[in-house]
């Protein structure tokens, strides 16, 4: 079955980094767009940042843009999220998600698998 396992969240200061990786198995990995999205206490959940299933493109929230970068390596299964410059707002549970084709999609309903999520703090 699909499994999809975030790890490397935890407490960062702002202007700090943290590293998510999600270690997908139980599908094809290097078919499919695998996006990033994230939900703060009290909001819905957002899309924060896709990539192709052969790393070809990337896109990311305007929220993020610059600050974050996605990639991945197929050969490992696994998705990251490199967070630099992190922000207040940036506080949120973040979840890995399968894409239901290679297709990246801003619309969250588009993706089919989750994460459990890892939940990222930024304070002072």
């Amino acid at each position: 079955q699909v499994q999809l396992v975030e790890s490397g969240g935890g407490l960062a200061q702002p202007g700090g980094s943290l590293r998510l990786s999600c270690a997908a198995s139980g599908f094809s990995f290097s078919s499919y767009a695998m996006s990033w999205a994230r939900q703060a206490p009290g909001k819905g959940l957002e899309w924060v940042s896709g990539i192709y299933s052969d790393g070809s493109d990337t896109y990311y929230a305007d929220s993020v843009k610059g600050r974050f970068t996605i990639s991945r390596d197929n050969a490992k299964n696994t998705l990251y999220l490199q967070m630099n410059s992190l922000k207040l707002e940036d506080t949120a549970l973040y979840y890995c998600a399968k894409a239901r084709d290679d297709f990246i999609s801003a619309n969250v309903y588009e993706y089919d698998y989750w994460g459990q999520g890892t939940q990222v703090t930024v304070s002072s």
